[in-house]
């Protein structure tokens, strides 16, 4: 049994949940998300809780379970607190700066990197190594952050690069003479 998919999902006051058509939408003071339903997975909406349990005794209803619940914890997270991703930009001359739906990095290459921010995501820098990005939908605020990453990944030399703020990079021995 799923230890995680046992625990109901609580539903904060001033965030509202329905189950209409395959879909669940919650509503809340930070937005709305929504997620299809999987046919695996059997979900209750009852007072102030939402409870997600597998439809059947097969192996795919109980893998589908635990991961399921989570996806529901998070919508509802979402969109009463939300998700924030801080980035860490080390190196001589590698910088950020937002600029309204545009995040402008230099990086060390002979040119600049332009990137559009996606819909439904904020993102500040307050000085120019730090880059904070957040929305309520986890998986987007996310990827978003492992794009901007993915521009110039932490090398274990010098450490230089984009990190996440608390992320440790393992580094190595330079060459010994």
């Amino acid at each position: 049994m799923s230890r995680i998919g046992k625990k109901p999902v609580a539903i904060p006051s001033g965030v509202t949940a329905t189950i209409d058509n395959g879909t669940l939408t919650v509503k809340g003071p930070k937005g709305t998300l929504s997620m299809g339903l999987v046919d695996e997975v059997v979900y209750k909406l009852e007072g102030d809780e939402i409870s997600v349990q597998p439809a059947n005794d097969s192996r795919r209803s109980r893998d589908f379970w635990g991961m399921q619940r989570t996806l529901v914890s998070n919508l509802v997270e979402g969109v009463t607190e939300g998700y924030t991703k801080v980035l860490e930009i080390s190196g001589v001359g590698y910088r950020a700066q937002a600029q309204g739906k545009k995040l402008k990095l230099q990086l060390g290459f002979s040119h600049d990197v332009d990137l559009d921010v996606p819909e439904g995501i904020e993102v500040k820098t307050p000085d120019q190594t730090t880059v904070e990005i957040s929305g309520i939908d986890k998986q987007s605020v996310g990827q978003f952050a492992a794009e901007i990453r993915r521009w110039r990944k932490p090398e274990p030399y010098k450490g230089k690069g984009i990190k996440y703020r608390g992320e440790y990079i393992f580094r190595k021995e330079g060459k010994k003479k």
